[in-house]
């Protein structure tokens, strides 16, 4: 094959450094391809990841039982789960105060249908991001309190210890299901079940709200069977709102979020979910769902309702079990969710052209500027991120001066955590979430301190001195080596998505044919080596210099990389790549 190592060749064409696998990892993979009578190559992708030779076997059938934890290991998860089963017992009406993210929305759901299950009613509150910003509000908490005696605050609340407080003053107890990262001090409620505050022992950081939830239901469905109260709710049903907030919330998809995932596509796959039946419908989603389909097609839509429509769409989407009703939510997200893209486009092109006018190799990349829809900058945060491999944090300001902004990162790099810090330092008026992604309010006039300060506080954690981006890359093949067996075998030891990269092979030495623009800025083609095809596209392309260098690469000889994956089309299943780069051979025409 061609030399493509990481110490060895230039910079592909996206700017990144390919590594291909060292001698120990396929030794090891031939080790666990051999005892469990696996292909060499999937043997290898599971050594790459870290999995054992005895540990294999599992990993590629994990089962919820088997990775369930005790959710009492959870701290205030024994007396949050006490509380909401008394709710239950007694028929209180229970309010449920959300994030507007597709974790929100999903935790939302979740806890609804149980809750529906068991004959108990809920009153659920989404803030408007414009009107009520994140989090919980007095207002909005106060009449909450007014109806309901026990409220859930999921997917948010670690920090709102004011309009915690005014919904105890107005009677109600409280309950927090969240994930964001806690401050010194927890609000004064009933519980925070939260694996991210300062005294949880449980390990279970990872997990998202929707997770988190998840858990306090299994608790509280033991605190009931434990009295005696009839049947509980089977929560595998609901698995598919957890595996989609999981993966829409890019949390790492490892031990016990990677079983949530894989159990939850199955459930997904059988199309009892109204709300997400219709919602695959419209989004042109014509073969079994994927972590790429959650994070890409399912998941933006969900979110578009929060980021420019109607705060709670989302959540009713997925809650309803009215086929007419998510016919005609899906519809009005699918409507917000093509707005949404054609604002992003026009700020994303403003963000680029402030960004460049900066030094960016400093640890942060940032832009801001009056009247940029606070819906869409944490898109933009991400695809300035993928853009310059630095966390990158995006602001709109209104006419009072008011900024409220979205940052994203990069790995090893620890986001959140300096949010949370300026925050507490006085340059943010509000801000706080977890390490790849978090959100912020500021005041015009704090804008330049707090973005040094930021940028400051990023380098000291190393992210001025991150080089070139890597492709970590699981082998080499050729186009007749990509099959369709191979796709299914490989879909086994997923799901795929963030904290458990897809496999990616480079095709070396190879041609491109049939090269073309399709939909909104795609690059399509196909990859030979002169004895077989393989179909291949490269999404989003042409919003970078990869799709014009690739329509430029006609006749001469490349190296391309990316993942294959089983792609359905016209009711046929064959294999695809996924192409995500390119190089010149060393040497090569």
């Amino acid at each position: 094959m061609t030399a493509i190592t990481e110490t060895e060749t230039a910079p592909s064409l996206t700017g990144r450094r390919w590594r291909m696998p060292d001698a120990g990892a396929e030794r090891a993979g031939l080790a666990i391809a051999q005892r469990h009578g696996i292909p060499e190559i999937v043997g290898r992708v599971l050594a790459i990841r870290g999995v054992g030779i005895d540990e294999a076997k599992g990993y590629l059938s994990p089962t919820l039982r088997d990775m369930m934890p005790d959710p009492s290991t959870l701290a205030d998860m024994d007396t949050a789960a006490e509380r909401l089963a008394r709710a239950v017992a007694a028929g209180e009406r229970v309010g449920l105060f959300g994030d507007y993210d597709v974790d929100g929305g999903a935790s939302v759901a979740l806890v609804q249908r149980w809750l529906r299950a068991l004959g108990v009613e809920a009153r659920v509150h989404i803030p408007d991001r414009i009107d009520e910003g994140y989090g919980p509000n007095d207002p909005a908490m106060v009449a909450l309190a007014r109806d309901c005696p026990l409220i859930l605050c999921l997917d948010c609340g670690t920090l709102s210890h004011g309009p915690i407080a005014a919904a105890r003053g107005a009677g109600a107890d409280v309950i927090v299901a969240d994930h964001h990262i806690a401050g010194e001090t927890l609000p004064d409620c009933t519980a925070v079940v939260n694996p991210n505050r300062h005294d949880d022992e449980s390990g279970l950081g990872q997990l998202c709200a929707a997770g988190v939830a998840f858990l306090l239901l299994a608790a509280t469905n033991r605190v009931l069977r434990r009295g005696g109260k009839g049947r509980e709710p089977d929560l595998r049903q609901w698995l598919d709102l957890v595996a989609l907030a999981t993966v829409a919330d890019v949390a790492p998809l490892t031990g016990l979020n990677r079983a949530f995932v894989r159990q939850g596509l199955h459930v997904m796959r059988q199309r009892r979910n109204a709300g997400l039946r219709a919602l695959a419908d419209v989004s042109g989603m014509d073969s079994a769902p994927t972590p790429f389909h959650l994070g890409f097609l399912l998941g933006p839509r969900v979110n578009a309702g929060g980021r420019i429509g109607e705060a709670d769409m989302g959540a009713r989407l997925l809650a309803t079990d009215d086929d007419k009703v998510a016919a005609e939510l899906a519809a009005r997200l699918d409507a917000c969710n093509r707005e949404r893209r054609e604002i992003e486009a026009m700020v994303l092109d403003a963000a680029i052209e402030q960004v460049e006018t900066r030094d960016t190799a400093g640890g942060l990349v940032w832009a801001a500027d009056e009247g940029w829809h606070p819906g869409v900058v944490g898109i933009v945060a991400s695809r300035l991120k993928e853009r310059y491999n630095r966390p990158a944090i995006v602001i709109g300001f209104d006419e009072a001066g008011l900024g409220k902004g979205s940052g994203r990162s990069v790995s090893g790099i620890d986001l959140g955590r300096v949010i949370h810090d300026a925050s507490g330092a006085g340059l943010l008026l509000k801000g706080g979430g977890h390490r790849m992604a978090a959100g912020l309010t500021v005041a015009r006039d704090s804008l330049p301190e707090a973005m040094d300060w930021i940028d400051a506080a990023l380098c000291k954690q190393g992210a001025d001195r991150i080089g070139p981006r890597t492709l970590t890359l699981d082998g080499a093949l050729a186009p007749r080596g990509a099959t369709l067996d191979l796709c299914e075998m490989l879909e086994q030891a997923g799901p795929f998505g963030a904290g458990a990269p897809a496999p990616r092979f480079v095709f070396p030495g190879v041609r491109l044919d049939r090269m073309r623009e399709v939909g909104t800025g795609h690059f399509a083609c196909s990859v030979t080596d002169g004895t077989a095809w393989l179909d291949a596209i490269a999404f989003r392309a042409f919003e970078t210099d990869l799709g014009p260098a690739l329509m430029a690469g006609k006749g001469r000889t490349l190296d391309v990389a990316g993942r294959i994956q089983a792609d359905e089309w016209q009711g046929r299943r064959r294999a695809k790549l996924f192409l995500e780069d390119a190089a010149v051979p060393r040497g090569g025409a």
